[in-house]
């Protein structure tokens, strides 16, 4: 009967070894001497996101790049530790997608996952512009020509002095 547990103990063991490798493998890739990360880690289409690099162990000196499929490519400066991207309107809602960090010739990668729903891009409360509302040229005398305004100022001269005079006929010349 002791035979069995030890044989058991030992299958047991070996099963759990050769469980454990391809997931230490895996995570083997994302061994990096800087840390990073992604934040938030679930972000819905159009969201912005935080995109963390940690050069506090001193593996990442220079500009570092982070690429995605759901996102334009974005470099932090060598000065900087972080960096904001905002993910694209048509990522696909439940997808998950990979995000590359590349620093100094080595590269790590995580995940990022779309959340249902959008986001709107603008925060509320709408923010004030800087400056005014560009509307054209209402109002203004652009497009006319001096022929135009004259004949407009004619016109309006004519109209005038007509209604001065019939305004202030006498009775006599009527014929009356």
């Amino acid at each position: 009967m002791r035979a069995i547990r030890v044989a058991s103990a030992a299958l047991l063991g070996v099963s759990a070894l050769a469980l454990a490798a391809p997931a230490a493998v895996a995570q083997g890739d994302n061994i990096t001497p800087f840390g990073f990360s992604v934040l938030p880690s679930t972000v819905a289409a159009g969201g912005q996101v935080t995109l963390q690099l940690d050069r506090d162990k001193g593996g990442c000196v220079g500009s570092a790049t982070v690429s995605s499929g759901v996102f334009d490519t974005i470099s932090i400066p060598g000065h900087r530790s972080s960096a904001t991207a905002v993910v694209d309107w048509d990522a696909k809602p439940g997808a998950t997608y990979k995000v590359t960090f590349s620093c100094d010739g080595v590269s790590g990668s995580t995940h990022l996952t779309i959340a249902t729903g959008r986001t709107n891009p603008t925060p509320y409360p709408y923010p004030y512009p800087d400056q005014g509302v560009h509307a054209g040229e209402g109002g203004t005398i652009a497009g006319f020509d001096l022929k135009e305004i004259g004949l407009g100022a004619a016109l309006i001269a004519g109209s005038v002095g007509a209604a001065y005079h019939f305004s202030r006929r006498r009775t006599g010349e009527d014929g009356t």
